[in-house]
């Protein structure tokens, strides 16, 4: 398959209309913007994703490839090449990029051309990779204004974004439950908690909506919400304001997880139960 061609993009707000016509949110960290921030590949054809520097200085960016696996409690964690399974190694082989290192000055636009290797000797299945985007700094002259018998350290902070480049080959599926929701609280303040579950060949992805029946406007909604194809079930945390979780404590409320709109926003799973 061929790359598809360079697109020229010429300001910010050419950018954020291309996350916008795709219904495709961007990505932020540090002085760099990204958009889309999740790719899904059949195999047909490439696709590219935009970089934006939104910082006053030139900036070098590197791209690069990884592997991550969900655990249950929905973290990814980075997995060392040497520890990658037969899935996982087809997946780096079978996803190609370019360029792999871009410099952009301020509120230049990137992108980035995404293609596929022959994929025909895979089995059927969803291959994922992470794509990392990440600053290198620049290099600091050094100075002698403090006399040679002084150390200076200086810490620069390595801003990067991580994004998922999903290849479905074949005919997948999936469903997904929820069980078990539940009032909690983490450093931040309260939660709620639930199980969610997934069978089938393929991942499932998109928003958590609670609300009160007989309500149409949702108290909470969470966007962004995996549960990829390692594991079969994930913990989920919903963050809430205290007003939120007293107005739930004790409720019969509605726990809907849909689809992303750009995908229909059909529903994946509900749950009606009393929260305690």
């Amino acid at each position: 398959m061929k790359f598809l061609r360079n697109m020229a993009v010429a300001t910010l707000s050419g950018l954020v209309a291309i996350a916008a016509l795709s219904g495709a949110p961007a990505q932020a960290a540090g002085d760099l913007l990204v958009a889309p921030t999740r790719v899904i590949l059949d195999g047909k054809r490439g696709t590219q994703v935009i970089l934006n520097n939104v910082g006053a200085e030139e900036t070098t960016y590197r791209i690069s490839l990884e592997i991550k696996r969900m655990g249950e409690d929905g973290r990814l964690e980075d997995i060392d090449p040497a520890g990658t399974n037969e899935a996982e190694k087809a997946a780096l082989a079978l996803v190609r990029y370019a360029p792999r290192r871009v410099t952009l000055p301020p509120n230049q636009p990137q992108s980035i051309r995404i293609g596929l290797n022959p994929a025909d000797t895979l089995p059927d299945g969803e291959y994922r990779v992470h794509m990392l985007f990440r600053a290198i700094p620049k290099t600091q002259a050094v100075t002698d204004e403090a006399g040679a018998s002084d150390l200076k350290i200086q810490l620069i902070p390595l801003y990067g974004i991580t994004i998922p480049i999903i290849v479905r080959k074949g005919n997948l599926s999936a469903t997904a439950a929820l069980a078990n929701a539940r009032l909690g609280r983490d450093e931040d303040g309260p939660v709620l908690e639930l199980d969610a579950t997934r069978k089938g060949t393929r991942s499932v992805y998109g928003e958590f909506r609670v609300m009160k029946p007989g309500q149409a406007k949702p108290i909470i909604v969470q966007k962004g919400i995996a549960i990829y194809p390692e594991i079969g079930k994930r913990k989920v945390d919903l963050p809430l304001s205290d007003e939120e979780a007293a107005a739930i404590r004790g409720s019969e409320v509605i726990i809907a997880y849909h689809d992303t709109p750009e995908n229909g926003g059909g529903m994946i799973a509900e749950l009606r139960t009393v929260v305690r």
